[in-house]
């Protein structure tokens, strides 16, 4: 495409030559002639200096003569709308593979896509565009909705709901036992967990996350959540919608998490708790009580985030007032003595 097309595609204002053709978008390192990169963060704007590309999607305000420009409010999210233009999906048409299992009373539609190796269990519905990579396992009356992609190895357990246009990542697990016992450290007696796991629309769960079931109702993903690799969400949770739980977070059961919340990389929240909406939680915090709507919170047990910044910002400064306390306190005791001393003296 040339600048042109892709000015008018994404209603950018263009500074620069027109007819540059783009025919691939790459880092801006690593872009050469024919490319398009972009930048968001203030501290690449020097790499404009270096960078080979044929053209940059850059924020308001940004200006360097040496290269043509693309300016937009948000490269970021220009870039992945172009990116989408530039590498689309693989078009999938309807498949069922001789190679697939499927049992007696499942309904797959026509115009699903099923690899060699997949099993759908019995009472099983798989809508139209649904596409499932080789070793995906359906449970019995599991419900999987149109256009949703299910990659290698990944398992829905039995009557479990997935909408439309939702994304497993290879491994994912949904609907596996809640960790419930009964006299746990003592006899560790099993609590059937017979509920179920609801993925609303437009829901992504990255590589090898599980999802466990409700222990008598649901544990409930909501639409437009994005899960990363690697996270934990135990049963009976609630997620609510547009959030993002970033990789190796762990959510204890009966947890209800709000609208557009943020928890951040290994992050662990306790269970029976609730988190309002837009409340952002960062890295490796530990979670143990509610938090209010609107919050930023760190640390572990978790505190309002300025104040994590403060108390952070004195730890490399501790072995110094230690022993500056410790010397402190030698001064008080030898002015102690000198004051009782001199009690002593007046008494007399």
């Amino acid at each position: 495409m040339t600048l042109k097309e892709i000015a008018a595609f994404l209603n950018a204002e263009l500074i620069g030559d027109e007819t540059v053709t783009i025919t691939g978008i790459k880092g801006i390192e690593e872009a050469g002639p024919g490319d398009i990169t972009f930048i968001s963060n203030p501290k690449y704007r020097k790499r404009l200096e270096t960078t080979g590309a044929s053209a940059v999607l850059a924020p308001p305000g940004t200006v360097n003569p040496r290269i043509n420009l693309l300016i937009v409010p948000d490269p970021y999210s220009a870039m992945a709308r172009l990116l989408a233009l530039f590498y689309p999906e693989e078009m999938h048409s309807g498949y069922l593979s001789k190679k697939a299992s499927i049992e007696e009373g499942a309904v797959v539609s026509e115009a699903a896509h099923i690899h060699p190796g997949v099993y759908i269990g019995h009472g099983a519905k798989i809508e139209r565009g649904v596409v499932l990579y080789p070793g995906v396992s359906i449970g019995p009356e599991a419900r999987i909705g149109e256009d949703s992609i299910l990659y290698p190895n990944v398992t829905v357990y039995k009557r479990c709901i997935i909408g439309k246009r939702v994304i497993l990542h290879a491994g994912v697990v949904i609907g596996a036992d809640g960790f419930g016992f009964t006299m746990p450290g003592a006899k560790n007696l099993k609590f059937p967990q017979i509920g179920i796991v609801q993925i609303d629309d437009d829901v992504e769960v990255g590589a090898n996350s599980t999802i466990d079931r409700g222990t008598l109702d649901k544990t409930w993903i909501q639409r437009g959540v994005k899960i990363d690799n690697l996270v934990q969400v135990g049963h009976n949770v609630v997620i609510g919608e547009d959030s993002v739980i970033v990789a190796q977070v762990g959510i204890a059961g009966s947890t209800k998490i709000g609208r557009s919340v943020i928890i951040a990389g290994q992050a662990g929240l306790a269970g029976h708790i609730t988190i309002g909406d837009n409340v952002v939680i960062a890295g490796q915090s530990g979670v143990h009580t509610d938090i209010e709507p609107n919050q930023v919170v760190s640390g572990t047990p978790h505190i309002p985030h300025r104040i994590w910044l403060r108390a952070s910002s004195c730890i490399p400064k501790l072995p110094e007032m230690r022993k500056n306390i410790g010397s402190l306190v030698k001064r008080l005791e030898i002015l102690e003595q000198v004051v009782q001393n001199i009690n002593k003296k007046d008494t007399k």
